[in-house]
C-alpha cells in the first residue's frame, strides 16, 4: 500500500512535534520533519519520524520526494522579540515561505499554512503591531494568491495562545503559561505585562492537532481557527496559577483583543475538549511538574 507522504516543517518544536506524533501513529503515513533548532529541540523526537535538519528557505534542496500534504509551522513565532530578531523573522517568514510555496508550487502538494491569529487582533490592527504579526498576515495574503495563480490546494489555519506539554519553559521564547509554571516551581511572582487586561483564548496543544488533523484532510480555503471560546485576561491567568503577582511596564506589539473564528473548523466537526482551569489543576498536583501530566 502506498502511504500518505507528510512534511511538517517546525516538526521538532511545540506543536509540530505532536502533529508528527499523531500523523506517524497512523500506518497509512509517512512522515518527515524539517527544522532548524532554533526553537526546536531533538528532545521532542518521536518515532517513526525522519528527521531533516536545516532551514525551510532551504526545502528545494533538503528534500527530495513529493510530499502529499506540507504542514508549514516552520517559521518565527514570538511577537515581543521579533522586534529585536528582525533578520531572522525575514529570513524564517518571508524567504522562508516564499520558497516553500515554490515548492508547492512545483510538487503540486497541499500546503495547510500555520498563520497567526494576531491578524486578527484589536479589530485588525494587530497584524502591523509587530515584525512577527505582519510577516505572519502577509504571508496568508501570499498563500491565497499562490492558490489562485497557480492553482494549489491550500488551507490557512490560525492558532489561539497554545498551551500544553513540551512547551518551551526558560529564556525570552518561553510562551505565558510555560513562564508562569516555570516561576511558580520556583516559588517566584508572577510578573503580568500590563495592563494586565488584555485578552486570549488559551487553547490545549492536543485541541490543536485535532483540528489540524481535520483541516489536512478535509478542508480548502482560509480562516480555519482553532481556539477555545473561553477568554481569560493574562490577569485571570496568573490568579488561576495563585502565585504572588507583579504588573511589570507595557511591552511592543502587545495586543489587547482577538476575534475568534472557528466556526469554519467546527462545520468540519472539530470543538475544543479541554479547558486551561482543569489544566493548571493537574499542574497544581503534580507541583507544577508538566512531565507528570
Amino acid at each position: 500500500m502506498k502511504k500518505n507522504n507528510i512534511l511538517v516543517t517546525g516538526g521538532a518544536g511545540f506543536i509540530g512535534s505532536h502533529l508528527c506524533e499523531r500523523l506517524a501513529q497512523d500506518n497509512k503515513n509517512k512522515v518527515y520533519s524539517i527544522d532548524n533548532y532554533l526553537m526546536g529541540s531533538a528532545t521532542n523526537h518521536v518515532p517513526k519520524v525522519e528527521y531533516i535538519e536545516g532551514c525551510v528557505s532551504n526545502i528545494n534542496k533538503l528534500v527530495s520526494f513529493k510530499p502529499d500534504i506540507i504542514y508549514h509551522l516552520g517559521e518565527y513565532s514570538r511577537v515581543e522579540q521579533s522586534f529585536k530578531d528582525i533578520s531572522i523573522v525575514w529570513e524564517s517568514n518571508m524567504i522562508g515561505t516564499f520558497n516553500v510555496l515554490e515548492f508547492v508550487r512545483k510538487s503540486c502538494s497541499k500546503i495547510v499554512y500555520a498563520g497567526s491569529s494576531t491578524k486578527f487582533g484589536d479589530g485588525g490592527l494587530g497584524r502591523f503591531a509587530s515584525p512577527y504579526a505582519w510577516t505572519k498576515a502577509s504571508n496568508t495574503d501570499l498563500v491565497i494568491n499562490y492558490g489562485k495563480w497557480f492553482n494549489i490546494p491550500y488551507a490557512i489555519t490560525y492558532f489561539y495562545n497554545v498551551y500544553g506539554p513540551r512547551e518551551i519553559r526558560d529564556g525570552e521564547y518561553a510562551t505565558v503559561v510555560a513562564k508562569f509554571t516555570k516561576l511558580m516551581q520556583e516559588q517566584k511572582t508572577l510578573t503580568v505585562v500590563s495592563p494586565g487586561t488584555q485578552e486570549r483564548n488559551f487553547t490545549h496543544v492536543y485541541d490543536i492537532i485535532d483540528g489540524l488533523i481535520l483541516i489536512g484532510k478535509n478542508a480548502i480555503g482560509d480562516e480555519f481557527g482553532i481556539g477555545n471560546r473561553e477568554v481569560y485576561s493574562i490577569l485571570d491567568l496568573a490568579k488561576l496559577f495563585g502565585g504572588k503577582i507583579e504588573i511589570i511596564p507595557e511591552r511592543e506589539g502587545n495586543r489587547m483583543t482577538a476575534d475568534l473564528i472557528t466556526q469554519k473548523t467546527e462545520n468540519l466537526g472539530w470543538k475544543s475538549k479541554y479547558d486551561l482551569k482543569s489544566y493548571i489543576s493537574k499542574l497544581k498536583e503534580k507541583n507544577w511538574n508538566v512531565d507528570e501530566i
